[in-house]
């Protein structure tokens, strides 16, 4: 927890003190965060794009990918970094974007109705309402965790990092690094996309999900916004005959790691909430 002078304090109110190595604040703050980024690149890498899991999902595949690759790399590992964060005054819950639930809950509905009106007007599925739901629950896990690895984390404390040099630095130096490492994400996660030879779509849409992340400040509607893009921009590297069944594994992996993102919103706050600690006078 931290006072309003960003002090870490304990879950008790007590003010807890460390010295910290000169360099350890890049330590903390890029390399360890580069460092778990690499990690989820490699195995969306081995246990999706090679593969081609999102092409032609398989049950097992799927749940594979989704407890190693999305879940335990791209969400818990993630919030175990971030937990050094915060008990160096480093980052708040506000800045990581998990709020209050009727913040979310607002944010959410927002960005939802957005969405289900492109797609009424222009899904790429066209009537075909349960195709569309398919392959957005099919990439829901991918997008939580390109959210948690890409902007949660590395932007946050690359943010954080040149904060001294002021807000419109440290804004524009967040938007343009995660945009890239979304794009680099998206490029080693979908061959089709590589084999086209083109970076412009994956380049656009994580240009738009970090404005969008740090223009609102919300990881579930950032979620939805990058996981609307991908079906609308990817449409087409989907399996038609899949898209159009009933998928359990789909919609399995989808729910447990909407569980998993919650269970962690609720972890953070009820052991790192940001506190207004008057100051001593």
């Amino acid at each position: 927890m931290q006072n309003e002078n960003g002090t870490a304090v304990s879950s008790l109110g007590s003010p807890s003190t460390t010295i910290l190595h000169p360099f350890s604040p890049a330590l903390r703050l890029l390399v360890i965060a580069f460092l778990v980024y690499l990690a989820w690149l490699l195995e969306i890498f081995l246990l999706a794009a090679n593969p081609r899991l999102l092409e032609h999902p398989e049950p097992a595949g799927v749940a594979l990918y989704t407890i190693i690759g999305c879940i335990l790399t791209g969400m818990i590992f993630p919030i175990l970094c971030i937990r050094k964060a915060f008990i160096s005054g480093t980052v708040t819950m506000f800045q990581l974007g998990f709020r209050t639930f009727r913040r979310t809950l607002l944010a959410c509905s927002v960005t939802c109705t957005i969405g289900i009106g492109m797609m009424v007007l222009f899904s790429p599925f066209g009537a075909d309402r349960l195709a569309f739901a398919n392959a957005f629950l099919l990439l829901l896990p991918t997008a939580a965790s390109s959210v948690m690895v890409c902007w949660v984390l590395a932007g946050t404390h690359l943010q954080a990092f040149v904060r001294s040099g002021g807000a419109l630095l440290s804004i524009t130096t967040g938007v343009v690094i995660t945009s890239l490492l979304f794009a680099t994400a998206a490029l080693a996660l979908s061959p089709s996309v590589r084999e086209e030879g083109t970076t412009f779509w994956p380049v656009c849409i994580g240009l738009g999900a970090a404005l969008f992340f740090f223009a609102v400040r919300d990881v579930y509607a950032t979620v939805i916004v990058v996981t609307g893009s991908g079906v609308f921009f990817g449409a087409g590297i989907f399996d038609p005959g899949y898209l159009h069944g009933i998928n359990p594994q789909i919609y399995a992996s989808s729910l447990l790691a909407v569980i998993v993102l919650l269970a962690l919103h609720f972890y953070l706050s009820r052991n790192y909430a940001t506190i207004m600690v008057p100051a001593e006078t």
